[in-house]
């Protein structure tokens, strides 16, 4: 046996399982039926999927012929870019490039843009993928805040502009972000366009949630505009079509033309090294597309029902507080301060089979807070959001009762 043997440090995670999902999996063994309020996955959601408008146009004869294109078929990228110009952003096809997900687009980009442990500006809160795409690709986190401040999220522009760093290479925004469901505000962008503009940084805008708008607003707006800075915009079918398996996704260059053309000049030469997106999801993107307003209209209806019955339940009670939702497919209930996260999960978990995050597993640190996913038929959300309510209650009950007045852990 080799004892010298040692795989690369970019994949030494903590690896053991932590109580939470110890607990999961212990339930999962025992076949107890659990309302999954955690639930990212739209396929698993009772959505309705029509077979012959989805499937059927995978069934092109054009998927039996093999031709590799870097930057994707053009066809698809034509599709893509008429539904942005729908909106008056006033693209190119030659400005796209198709990717198998989001995922891929972001190690696309950071080998552009970052060379090994120069860094790049997310936000906190923010979605846990972030970390391990930045250790696979050997990129340095650091974070700006988005704050809540009378009764809105809010981008922390001053800690950005006076963030000074030589190997800063890019700042991430997620709009809307998740978990908040704050839209980047056209201030916010101005304020980040001259920052970016100084510092000689681009900007990568995720907008996967952006069609899941849950209230009017007036000044926000997609990074796609933004002809003042470098920016890459990311969008893709495993939101904007609910169709996370047919694994298609997209990068938007936009910015000073001699920028956005030497960007797209190197991404063709990643993009063909890798040459991931598959022909039968791009041959069929025309037919998808059509579905598109209808398969939306669908899960925004959810999404609005569920968000609302929320805040009718939880909101009823001084006690917790539902923070507002601009847009995206999960809300966030801030409880007690007494309260502490991890109790809340796990006592779900055991007693109520209703799984939930914890506030800390998207870097809500100030507070105690659950967040919810959206997505699931209104009948079982709604049974897992009384169960939610009942135990904080209880919670909370017995902690007045405490008479040493110690958080309630």
């Amino acid at each position: 046996m080799n004892h010298k043997f040692t795989f690369a440090q970019r994949t030494q995670w903590p690896l053991k399982t932590n109580r939470i999902v110890t607990a999961f999996g212990h339930i999962k063994r025992q076949n107890k039926e659990i309302i999954d309020l955690t639930i990212s996955n739209p396929t698993q959601c009772g959505f309705h999927y029509s077979l012959d408008n989805i499937l059927s146009p995978l069934s092109n004869k054009r998927n039996l012929f093999y031709h590799p294109s870097p930057k994707g078929h053009k066809v698809a990228r034509e599709v893509i870019c008429r539904n942005y110009n729908a909106c008056g952003l006033g693209l190119s096809p030659e400005q796209i490039f198709l990717t198998s997900s989001t995922s891929e687009a972001y190690m696309y980009l950071f080998r552009l843009l970052v060379n090994p442990n120069e860094k790049v500006l997310f936000p906190r809160p923010s979605y846990p993928l972030f970390p391990f795409l930045c250790d696979l690709n050997d990129v340095n986190m650091d974070y700006y805040s988005i704050k809540y401040d009378q009764g809105e999220w809010m981008i922390d522009v001053e800690s950005i502009k006076h963030f000074q760093d030589e190997h800063l290479r890019a700042v991430v925004l997620v709009n809307p972000n998740n978990p908040t469901g704050s839209y980047v505000k056209i201030n916010e962008m101005t304020t980040l366009t001259h920052f970016c503009g100084q510092q000689g940084i681009s900007i990568i805008s995720d907008e996967v949630f952006w069609d899941f708008q849950l209230a009017p607003l007036d000044g926000i707006t997609r990074m796609a505009l933004n002809r003042d800075v470098l920016t890459f915009s990311l969008g893709g079918l495993s939101k904007s079509l609910i169709l996370p398996q047919m694994k298609l996704a997209w990068i938007i260059v936009t910015g000073p033309d001699d920028l956005v053309q030497k960007s797209i000049e190197r991404l063709e030469v990643i993009a063909d090294t890798y040459l991931s997106v598959n022909a039968p999801a791009q041959n069929a993107l025309s037919a998808w597309m059509t579905i598109k307003d209808q398969m939306q209209e669908e899960v925004l209806l959810r999404l609005q029902n569920n968000y609302n019955y929320l805040c009718q339940e939880l909101n009823s009670s001084m006690d917790f507080n539902v923070l507002p939702v601009e847009g995206g497919w999960s809300a966030i209930i801030q409880m007690p301060g007494v309260i502490e996260e991890e109790l809340v999960v796990l006592k779900l978990l055991n007693d109520d089979y209703v799984y939930v995050h914890p506030g800390y597993f998207f870097d809500l640190d100030d507070g105690s807070y659950l967040t919810v996913s959206l997505l699931l038929p209104e009948e079982l959300f709604q049974k897992g959001i009384n169960l939610i309510h009942r135990t904080l209650a209880n919670l909370l009950k017995q902690f007045n009762h405490d008479e040493k007045g110690d958080r309630y852990v």
